[in-house]
């Protein structure tokens, strides 16, 4: 991490005039969950926590060989459009990752729509895959999700792996642009493996895009090689017109806990949030012994964060949807309520069930 005077001097260079020291000090103590954080603030932020799980998939693999979609469903985003709700999901068939949209009234029965973005054999980066992970929304933890357009279009951030394959290979992350949300024009890579430090160099994965105060946000989380064994952190990149992007030098931002925390292997798939005056990390980590779970951190800027003291969805009892993993989240607002979705794994007759479930913060009427 950047010492003081050097970040100061820093962002004087990439943003003159917009920040000053103080806008960058570390958050002083850990927060729980279930206080309010930031007490005594004007806007007092929300608090994270979303404990009542649905407990079954709203979202599931066709299970039908030659379809998108046929063995799992995974990386949820959940949006508000014209006043219906939606869902991008990252759907497997065998050969790659390509990317589904979804609609529902409720938040809890859902539609599938179809395959909104699919691999291109002309393309070497999209030959196998093409996951759109996350379309430009609204900054605020209260918001149902509502999309920003940037020059009339919707802005979406994906990654490919060169590979065919689960996940095969060192993926880069990507722009893509949309006056639909059904038909996609994908950019060049905006980020490369090889360009990043060595932390990054076996690959990116999901990225999350915002807007604040005129500059833009790229949250990715990667690996540090390709091979077994491997550790993923999560980062970000600066950018003023969405072509050129600096990463951030303190980088990574959510880096590994040490012996024994749940996020000693991967610190992964950022949704980034602002909560009142903070900011929210919501992530997911996985120990040392093989546990996916969803947790969270917070802010005072988009730089700093302070990793909160439990998980807030953990794995389930045996036989669950979620007994293998709880992870990957996608967070909105609804009626007071917020509903967090997030990739559900268990098994079934010994076999892997990968689909999408969701919490919230107050009972299941």
């Amino acid at each position: 991490m950047l010492a003081r005077k050097e970040w100061s001097t820093l962002t004087k260079f990439i943003y003159p005039g917009r920040f000053n020291r103080r806008e960058f000090l570390l958050a002083g103590s850990v927060a729980l969950v279930s206080r309010p954080l930031l007490a005594g603030a004007a806007s007092a932020p929300r608090s994270l926590e979303t404990p009542y799980k649905l407990n079954k998939l709203v979202l599931q693999a066709s299970g039908e060989a030659g379809t998108y979609d046929a063995l799992s469903v995974d990386c949820p985003f959940v949006f508000q459009h014209d006043g219906l709700w939606y869902m991008t999901f990252v759907a497997f068939d065998g050969i790659g990752y390509q990317t589904g949209l979804a609609s529902s009234a409720d938040l809890v029965r859902w539609t599938k729509i179809g395959c909104i973005l699919r691999r291109d054999p002309a393309v070497p980066m999209l030959r196998y895959n093409a996951a759109l992970n996350w379309i430009m929304r609204e900054n605020g933890l209260e918001s149902p999700g509502r999309l920003k357009r940037v020059h009339g279009k919707f802005v979406g951030a994906y990654h490919a792996y060169p590979n065919q394959g689960y996940e095969e290979g060192a993926a880069s992350i990507g722009l893509a642009y949309s006056t639909d949300l059904h038909h996609w024009t994908l950019g060049e890579p905006a980020l490369r493996p090889e360009n990043g430090d060595l932390w990054e160099h076996g690959g990116l994965y999901k990225p999350c895009l915002l807007e604040f105060n005129g500059d833009y946000y790229l949250f990715y989380n990667a690996k540090n090689r390709t091979d077994s064994d491997w550790r993923e952190q999560t980062g970000v990149a600066i950018s003023k017109d969405l072509k050129t992007w600096k990463r951030y030098p303190g980088n990574p931002i959510i880096p590994n806990g040490g012996f024994g925390a749940p996020d000693s292997n991967f610190a992964s798939d950022p949704c980034v949030l602002q909560n009142g005056k903070e900011w929210a990390f919501f992530y997911f980590g996985l120990d040392a012994k093989g546990v996916a779970r969803d947790l969270a951190a917070t802010g005072p800027d988009l730089f700093h964060v302070t990793k909160l003291q439990h998980p807030l969805i953990d794995v389930g009892a045996p036989g669950s949807v979620d007994s293998q993993y709880a992870h990957k989240p996608s967070v909105v607002a609804h009626k007071g309520d917020l509903y967090h979705f997030y990739c559900a794994v268990g098994k079934s007759n010994g076999r892997e069930i990968r689909g999408i479930s969701v919490a919230r913060s107050n009972p299941w009427r």
